[in-house]
């Protein structure tokens, strides 16, 4: 096929399949030849062969991946390893470090500077002393200077100009990923336990763990929260401690492992709670008694599980074994649902597209064609012409801004109305005067500053400008800009109906700024009612059997009705009313309508599942001081036929509002 056709199928996939575009261009590129798909690979001896006592060599760091280990075991292989000099660069480490390579040049030994990027301060001196390793002669011919940095805009431009670099990734692939950690070992740690047995299926455990954790990085929040750097230091570790456990006296204490490892030694990275239920609940699967039975299997497929010790008498017999593992693996080892591959091919194009668009140069419209300029005014100005009004009070309906009969002060749900509408009329002040300087600005009217500058890129990619974002004036949103504005219009709406109507019947989760001091209020409203310490109260839950609000006959007997969530990871069944798995390719389905009910001293059903509630699909946000993310809600129960794990793994979750 000619590349205009085959440019032309790209096109039409973006639209009809974007999770298919990776895979397409992937193909496309192709026809110029398989050098431009094939990444090329290097070893350390590859690089050392390159390198001289003047040319440092730069290792540039990426999640997950270390490449000291590396480095260390080819300083052994040429009797450099008893003389290497490591030091992890940080405050105060400058001057440690300068010794350290001025002694190196003399002696003609090898230093490794690492994590480069965590000290600014000390790139110009790095400059420098890389500039007198070129110019000196009395430098040792054996000395080299190893460099380790993450990708940073600070790092002396020179340094890695006339330097020799590689980028380290860990491995792509479960089999990969295991593959990996099999191959330092020796025959000697393999065996190396009075409990033989126990030890080797708790150390295939244990390295098909860190792989599983690793590679559910991929799937982006579905797989976690937050990306979290687990990394080969953490497995040493917990491989360290299991076989110290196992030479204790008495029975494995398996408890005991699993806080160990869960809690401190993988769980000290962790920082968002709903993570570490799931680094838990993944852990319970390779750190078990059931581990040691035979035929124990890691996935419902039967394909992962751990070898039978006499399958593996020795190194060599357990990589055959790990080899034998698909190369590809499917998302149910991870416990999570085929959707889960859709999610993650959709997130790696939409990569590629947002690279492609921030290249994109600004071109005068030819052939009759407007140009960006023209667009950019045409945009703005039609967005102007869109904008709501500015809520107000005046034609409050009198239940909205009501005061209570005992305090004399204004209602809780009357309080949350008010702060939502002063920040919803900001948004509407920067709205409009950032609309008109766009327009004046691409007039010549007025300067284009970078704030506008930046407006102007984002109209034209149709993503909503930082403008509107910056300083907490907008609310989380991963909307285009068509679609935010079409949202910020509804939003305006359900407001607007709340202050002239009165209360509602129903109330949108989805369109508060934040959510969570709306449902505070409730909580406070039916504290002074029933005179009740707030602290004291926390939801009931009860899904109601439609998802549709206008199916409702009436506000609830007690508490507040909820619509407007969306099920990510999971589905709901309206015939057994229970979460339920999802239908392979629908992504996201309607939540039914939530009754949340205040309730006193309410203690958790752990047979139900805590599903929690976030503001967008990307879940991560700022970490608050209760410990959550300021993109958590909050979590409900809900009811489940299945083991409440067996959710979290799949990363079940709803969402306030849905990326397009």
């Amino acid at each position: 096929a000619s590349h205009a056709a085959l440019l032309t199928n790209l096109c039409v996939l973006q639209g009809l399949a974007q999770e298919k575009l990776l895979v397409a261009i992937q193909e496309h590129t192709r026809c110029l030849g398989e050098n431009f798909i094939i990444f090329p690979t290097a070893t350390v001896a590859e690089l050392y062969a390159d390198s001289s006592r003047s040319t440092p060599i730069v290792f540039v760091l990426s999640t997950g991946a270390d490449p000291t280990s590396m480095l260390l075991r080819f300083a052994q292989e040429l009797d450099m390893a008893s003389t290497m000099g490591v030091i992890s660069l940080g405050q105060g480490q400058g001057p440690k470090a300068i010794k350290m390579v001025d002694e190196a040049c003399k002696k003609g030994t090898w230093v490794l500077l690492q994590n480069c990027h965590l000290y600014k301060t000390f790139m110009p001196q790095l400059e420098k002393m890389c500039e007198t390793l070129e110019e000196s002669n009395m430098i040792h011919k054996d000395f080299r200077l190893f460099l380790t940095s993450m990708p940073a805009a600070y790092f002396p431009v020179p340094v890695l100009q006339n330097g020799i670099k590689l980028t380290t990734e860990p491995p792509k692939g479960l089999r990969a990923n295991v593959m990996r950690s099999f191959l330092p070992m020796t025959e000697d740690q393999l065996s190396d336990s009075s409990k033989d047995k126990e030890w080797r299926k708790l150390q295939f455990g244990l390295k098909f763990f860190h792989a599983t954790i690793q590679e559910r990085r991929k799937f982006g929040p579905l797989g976690w929260n937050i990306r979290y750097e687990f990394n080969d230091s953490d497995l040493e570790t917990s491989t360290t401690i299991t076989h110290n456990m196992l030479e204790l006296d008495g029975p494995i204490p398996w408890d005991t492992l699993l806080f160990v490892i869960g809690h401190i030694n993988y769980g000290g990275r962790v920082t968002d709670d709903n993570d570490r239920k799931c680094l838990l609940a993944i852990l319970e699967k390779y750190v078990t008694p059931k581990i040691l039975e035979p035929g124990y299997t890691f996935s419902e497929s039967g394909i992962y599980r751990c070898p039978d010790n006499s399958d593996t008498a020795d190194i060599e017999s357990w990589r055959k074994f790990v080899a034998s593992f698909p190369l590809a693996e499917q998302p149910e080892v991870f416990g999570m649902h085929d959707n889960a591959n859709i999610s993650f091919m959709s997130q790696e194009s939409e990569k590629v597209l947002n690279t492609v668009l921030s290249i994109q140069p600004r071109e005068a419209g030819g052939g009759g064609g407007k140009s960006s300029e023209e667009i950019v005014v045409e945009i703005a100005s039609e967005q102007e012409s869109r904008l709501p009004e500015r809520l107000h009070t005046e034609n409050a309906h009198p239940d909205s801004f009501a005061m209570s009969e005992e305090t004399g002060l204004m209602t809780s749900l009357g309080t949350c109305l008010t702060q939502e509408m002063a920040r919803f009329n900001r948004l509407l002040q920067q709205l409009t005067m950032t609309l008109k300087q766009i327009q004046k600005a691409v007039k010549g009217i007025i300067v284009m500053t970078g704030e506008l500058d930046d407006m102007y890129n984002s109209l034209l990619n149709n993503s909503v400008p930082n403008l509107w974002m910056k300083d907490g004036i907008g609310y989380p949103c991963l909307k285009p800009l068509n679609s935010w504005f079409e949202d910020m219009i509804l939003r305006f709406d359900f407001f607007r109906d709340w202050i002239e109507g009165g209360i509602p019947v129903a109330y949108w989760i989805s369109s508060f700024y934040f959510p969570q001091g709306f449902l505070t209020s409730v909580l406070q409203g039916h504290s002074r009612k029933e005179l009740i310490p707030v602290d004291q109260l926390s939801f009931e839950f009860v899904m109601q059997d439609t998802a549709d609000p206008q199916e409702l006959e009436g506000a609830p007997a007690e508490g507040i009705y909820i619509h407007g969530l969306f099920m990510d990871g999971a589905a709901w069944s309206f015939e057994d009313m229970v979460i339920d798995d999802q239908e392979f390719g629908t992504m996201f389905v309607k939540s039914p309508v939530i009754n949340f009910i205040p309730w006193k001293d309410k203690k958790p059903n752990n047979e139900k599942y805590r599903c929690p509630i976030y503001k967008t699909s990307i879940r991560a946000g700022t970490l608050s001081t209760t410990g959550h993310s300021t993109n958590f809600v909050l979590a409900i129960e809900v009811e489940t036929l299945n083991d409440p794990a067996y959710w979290t793994l799949k990363g079940a979750a709803m969402l306030t509002m849905l990326n397009d």
